[in-house]
Formats: C-alpha cells, sequence, structure tokens
C-alpha cells in the first residue's frame, strides 16, 4: 500500500481496536442459503442519521437472503482511518462501507473499493447527474451516492423576520451578514460557527470561498490560498463570525432551532425542519453582494456506499448495495431523515407535502461543487485549517495565515 495507509497502520496502534473493529480471523461463510446459517455482513458506516437510515432497512434484506448485519458505527475520522486500515489485510473485516465522496482518490489509488461494475452494478438515471461525478474511475463505478448531504444556510425563522428579511429575500452574503448585525444588536448571536476541528472550519467556510469566485486549488490541484479572492472571503467571514460564535454541531441546531442563535452552514443530515419548524434551511445564493455574479457554491458531503476490494462476500455486499439504492427502499427513509440523491424522492409530491425544503436541497445536489478529490485531501485541510483558526483568534493577520498556508500547500502538492 501507499505510504500514507503505513502511516494510518502505525498510527492505528495506537487507538483503541474497538474505534476500527477488531479483527476476527474466520473462514468467509459461503452463503446461507447453501449453509443454513446465516451469512454475516458486517458494515462499517457514520454514526448519526447516515447509518440510522440504512440500519432501519436492513430488517427484510436479512430476511430475505438469510444474512445477519453487524454495523460498525463511527466518527468521520474513525471511520477513515478505519477503513484505510482494514485494506492492507489480505482477508478484509468489512463487506459494504460509507466514504465521503472527498476519500476517493485516496482510496481508489490504494486500491482499497472494489470495481462495482465488473461485479454487476450500475448507476441508473433518476439519480442526480452532478452527484455521481467522483463514483467513477474511467467508465466504472466504485461509489454509489446514497446520502445526500450538501452544505445550507439554516436560519431561525423569526430571526430573520426580525431584520426585515424571509428566506426568498437572502439573496447574497451581504444580506446574511445585515440579518446577522441586527440580531447581534438585538441581543442574539448572529451566525454560529463549528471551530471544532479543521475539516470542519474547512468545509463550513467554503460555501463563503465559492460565492467570492474563489477556490482552494485550480485546475492543475494547485492551491490558490494567497489569492485576492480568499483574503476577501476571510475577510468578510470574520465581520461575520463576529456576530455570533463557534459551537459545536449539537449547540449550534439548538441555537439555530431556540432562536437564541440565528444563522449557521449546516447539512441535511442534521436536521430535518417541517413547514412549522421555527428553523429553515435554504441555499445558498453564490453571490457575494447584490448584483454580484453568482457562482456555484453548496458543497457535497455525500455520504456514498461502496464495497472494499477484500470483502469475503463482494457478491452478497453487492446485493445488499443494489437493495439500499433501491429508488422506493431510499424513499422510504426519508420521514427519518434520510436524503436520497434521487429525483424521484426529492421530487415527490408527498414528500414534498410534509417535507418542502427537499425542493431546496434538490436544487443544490443539481449544483452542488465537491470538495477537491486529491489524495492529499486530508493534510490538506488540516494545514488550511490550522492557519485558518490562527487567523480567528488573532495570532495571525489574513496576509499572513494565507501566505503561510500557501507555502505549506505548495509544498505538500509539490
Amino acid at each position: 500500500m501507499k505510504k500514507l495507509f503505513a502511516l494510518i497502520l502505525a498510527l492505528a496502534m495506537t487507538m483503541s481496536l474497538a474505534a476500527c473493529g477488531e479483527k476476527k480471523e474466520e473462514t468467509p461463510a459461503e452463503g446461507g442459503e447453501a449453509s443454513g446459517e446465516p451469512t454475516k455482513l458486517t458494515l462499517i458506516l457514520r454514526a448519526g442519521t447516515y447509518a440510522d437510515v440504512i440500519k432501519e432497512c436492513l430488517p427484510a434484506f436479512e430476511a430475505e437472503h438469510n444474512v445477519t448485519c453487524e454495523v460498525q458505527e463511527l466518527s468521520e475520522s474513525d471511520l477513515y482511518s478505519g477503513i484505510a486500515l482494514d485494506a492492507i489485510n489480505e482477508k478484509g473485516t468489512y463487506d459494504l462501507c460509507m466514504v465521503d465522496g472527498s476519500w476517493m482518490a485516496e482510496y481508489t489509488e490504494n486500491g482499497v473499493l472494489a470495481n462495482l461494475s465488473e461485479l454487476g452494478y450500475e448507476l441508473d438515471d433518476d439519480i442526480i447527474p452532478a452527484t455521481t461525478s467522483i463514483c467513477y474511475v474511467g467508465d466504472d463505478v466504485y461509489l454509489a451516492p446514497y446520502y445526500g448531504n450538501v452544505t445550507v444556510l439554516m436560519f431561525n425563522k423569526a430571526n430573520v423576520e426580525a431584520a426585515g428579511y424571509t428566506a426568498d429575500t437572502i439573496a447574497s452574503l451581504e444580506d446574511v451578514l445585515k440579518i446577522c448585525q441586527q440580531a447581534q444588536a438585538d441581543g442574539k448571536k448572529g451566525f454560529i460557527y463549528r471551530g471544532d476541528g479543521q475539516n470542519n472550519l474547512v468545509v463550513d467556510f467554503l460555501p463563503i470561498l465559492l460565492s467570492y469566485g474563489g477556490w482552494v486549488i485550480d485546475e492543475n490541484n494547485k492551491p490558490t490560498v494567497n489569492t485576492d479572492e480568499f483574503k476577501a472571503a476571510m475577510n468578510y467571514y470574520l465581520e461575520l463570525i463576529a456576530t455570533g460564535e463557534a459551537q459545536v454541531k449539537d449547540d449550534l441546531i439548538a441555537s439555530v432551532d431556540t432562536g437564541a442563535g440565528t444563522m449557521g452552514i449546516g447539512w441535511p443530515g442534521w436536521y430535518t425542519p417541517t413547514a412549522d419548524s421555527t428553523a429553515d434551511y435554504i441555499a445558498l445564493s453564490g453571490a457575494a453582494t447584490a448584483g454580484a455574479e453568482a457562482y456555484n457554491s453548496n458543497v457535497y458531503g455525500i455520504w456514498t456506499i461502496g464495497v472494499p476490494a477484500n470483502s469475503q462476500n463482494k457478491e452478497l455486499a453487492v446485493e445488499l448495495l443494489k437493495y439500499l439504492m433501491d429508488p422506493e427502499v431510499q424513499k422510504s427513509t426519508v420521514p427519518s431523515g434520510g436524503v436520497p440523491c434521487r429525483y424521484s424522492s426529492l421530487q415527490d409530491e408527498e414528500v414534498l407535502a410534509t417535507y418542502p425544503q427537499y425542493a431546496v436541497v434538490c436544487d443544490a445536489l443539481e449544483t452542488g461543487v465537491y470538495r477537491p478529490v486529491i489524495a492529499e485531501w486530508t493534510q490538506f485541510y488540516t494545514i488550511l485549517g490550522t492557519e485558518m483558526d490562527n487567523i480567528i483568534n488573532g495570532m495571525k493577520t489574513v496576509d499572513q495565515g494565507l501566505a503561510d498556508a500557501q507555502t505549506q500547500l505548495e509544498e505538500l502538492m509539490g
């Protein structure tokens, strides 16, 4: 395996085996129907709603195929290292894995994922096309876009109305700032952001950066951090977050829901508002100011599913993947917070009658932007997030912090 996976292996030895799953030496099951005993499939999934909606679908599949499914639910960082660590083994522990889109290049480069096309699975036309762009290597499918996470602007309806706005009139980042400043003047917190880790800090900032016409790399994968666009976005962000404070995800949701806080970058997987909820969300317009150019600014955090290349039950695992990706099965998860990347779910009249915000999610998924699909992304966001944190905490100026980040990122990518 590549050098990165050797590093992960060394680091993982210091972690609790429970976090990544203990490797068991077992003879692979021959199949439930032939042996009479159920075949065990082991799933390694992102904890939270993402895993919950899969778990609720498993009993029917287990009964039909004489299978028992063991589910491991991990944090994002433990999921990443758990899959990578197990990929080093000839006989894998896992049969189906949940993969963040930004890991695709790294996992493909290191042979972590099975070729789904060779195993008889192809993506269908009901899946929103833009969400499939990282699922292929050449013409072959390696992943299926399961959970349509994409950045949205969460807001408290009452606070927005008190500032003289509605969801339909928030047309630019300039409007977002005015609303948050008014909330601060009214004695409430304005913009709530996640500062608990480099990944959260970077990813939640990316919609702001895109709205200023910036990005983190160019078409040749060269860093573009020390630029006028990035500086303008960062200076705006400092002014915006000064109206509120940093909070962890659950506190951010609670703040916006209760009105103690006014706005924040969120994800559909966190919160499912209904027509009468106190909070709601919209997709950012992609414009920095009134009349400015509107860019695609909705950032994907899509959770895909795939089969590890060293799974001992590939054929059965692909059957499970096909079942979980079935349009009707996916639609059945919506009441529990499922967000399929499917038109048949997100444009369904009955779904929209109860969950009108899924129209927003559908639009955002159609014009979304994946984080850079580069093998170095984990190291990239760690460097950038550290320097952004230095800027936010006043340890460095915007110019100094971004210049230092650019130098380090050029060394990484060089």
